[in-house]
């Protein structure tokens, strides 16, 4: 007897421990679902927060900045079939003012062969504006605003190019189809790019590729970083085959406008340092045309000569075509006064940002499987282009 009811006690005893291990279980499984809902709703109240806070502070810089942004027209002749009489059409853009004395920054496309164009802010005011400086290279003119300002003028800061990195949060202003006071947003897509102008025979280097919107009326305007600091001039949008934005914008570096306006408010043009070249960033193609070289090598194969340009005059080598009509690489640019270089682009913005007209420059050329020092003294850019040796394509830098 003593027997059963002690193994009942004991049967009772264990059950009672796992009923209240049990009931401790569902209590921290409960205490832990109570936790975990609080949390999730905490994490997307933060993130709500952080799209508002956003959202408030492109509201704010917008505001801060849009005064400081204006539209820039001028007339275009045109002449009327119907009536054989000259008319006028109006072509226009942005503009960003650069100083307190009415100095405003836009598109060398922008005001064309303009001398005088109108400038008008985004509270109405017009004014009467001079081509005071412009630089066909580079896409970029200054304009001075004529007479007395009506009233106080904000310039916007240039801020610094070279500190942007991919991705970066990014805002453009201007007048896209005349649709003044627009703004769009996007990031940097890329920096660094080589921008070829059909129109000047030569590349911009240096640009900004960014994915904000940018439409015709938009070249000139600002491209802002979060700082309301202007970090490029937007100046290019690519269009895609159907004739829409293919979601590529392009932009002036704020860092070339940095060297490049203050000479053209001084002296009205810019002069650019100029090697007299055509060449390309070497590739496992065009290496197979270069004897002996292998396919890995990095640097610049140059393809023609401007005769008695710098290049020239330092002996560097162009490519050949045989009698068979096969073409030869000539000499391959491997250093630029002992900096590697491996891309054009290298090439082209070291010259543009580190070297002006009359500076020696040591180029570190391969050829016939030997590599030679040879010293160039930089000439002043020719216009208009003269005729290079072989072929007579104007595009060097």
């Amino acid at each position: 007897m003593y027997l059963l009811l002690s193994r009942e006690m004991q049967r009772k005893k264990m059950f009672s421990i796992s009923a209240i291990a049990a009931l401790a279980t569902l209590i921290v499984l409960s205490s832990l679902a109570t936790f975990q809902y609080p949390a999730r709703a905490q994490s997307q109240q933060q993130k709500l927060a952080m799209l508002k806070t956003q959202d408030h502070s492109l509201n704010i810089l917008f505001k801060r900045v849009e005064n400081s942004v204006v539209q820039v027209t001028r007339k275009i002749p045109t002449l009327n079939l119907q009536n054989p009489q000259t008319g006028n059409a109006t072509a226009l853009g942005s503009g960003i003012v650069y100083d307190t004395k009415g100095h405003i920054i836009t598109n060398n496309h922008v005001v064309g062969i303009a001398k005088i164009v109108d400038v008008t802010f985004i509270d109405g005011n017009r004014y009467t504006a001079n081509v005071v400086g412009t630089d066909i290279y580079n896409d970029l003119a200054v304009l001075k605003i004529i007479g007395n300002l009506t009233k106080p003028v904000t310039p916007l800061q240039l801020g610094n190019s070279s500190a942007l990195e991919v991705g970066d949060q990014v805002i453009a202003i201007g007048n896209p189809f005349g649709l003044d006071d627009t703004m769009t947003t996007g990031i940097v897509s890329q920096k660094g790019r080589l921008l070829p102008d059909t129109s000047s025979g030569f590349s911009i280097p240096d640009v900004i590729q960014t994915d904000a919107l940018i439409d015709p009326g938009n070249s000139g305007g600002p491209l802002l970083n979060m700082q309301g600091q202007v970090i490029g001039i937007n100046t290019a949008a690519v269009i895609s085959d159907k004739g829409g934005f293919s979601g590529i914008g392009l932009a002036i570096s704020s860092n070339t406008a940095k060297r490049i306006v203050p000479i053209l408010i001084e002296k009205g043009n810019y002069t650019h340092p100029y090697l007299g070249l055509t060449a390309s960033t070497l590739t496992s193609d065009l290496a197979g045309s270069v004897s002996g070289l292998k396919p890995n090598f990095q640097g610049i194969l140059v393809d023609s000569i401007v005769r008695g340009g710098a290049v020239d005059k330092a002996g560097l080598h162009g490519s050949t075509t045989d009698q068979y009509g096969k073409k030869h690489g000539g000499d391959i640019i491997a250093a630029v006064d002992s900096l590697q270089v491996k891309r054009m682009e290298d090439l082209i913005s070291y010259v543009e940002e580190h070297k002006s007209v009359g500076d020696m420059i040591v180029l570190s050329v391969y050829r016939n499987g030997q590599t030679l020092n040879l010293q160039a003294v930089l000439q002043q850019r020719p216009s208009p282009l003269p005729y290079l040796k072989s072929p007579s394509v104007p595009m060097p830098p």
